[in-house]
């Protein structure tokens, strides 16, 4: 197992409040990345959000429960 992947385990044990905050600093240290890179990733973030708008409007992705999503999650690190 890849030291990111017993990571994210370790991470999953935690209480909600604890991942949300871990979910907060690893996203805060974002910031810390130059500006234009930055802004290269909030554009790519903000292409991806419209591609996946403008396809759920569509009709072309019906989405999928949350629990449904978070039960493959789980199956798939299982598997790791």
């Amino acid at each position: 197992m890849s030291r990111p992947d017993a990571l994210l385990q370790q991470v999953l044990k935690l209480p909600p409040k604890e991942r949300a905050d871990v979910a907060a600093e690893l996203f805060a240290s974002l910031d810390d990345e130059p500006a234009a890179e930055r802004d290269q990733i909030e554009k790519a973030w903000g292409a991806e959000i419209e591609r996946r708008a403008r396809r759920a409007l569509a009709g072309e992705s019906q989405g999928a429960p949350w629990e449904e999503v978070q039960q493959e999650i789980r199956h798939r690190l299982a598997k790791r």
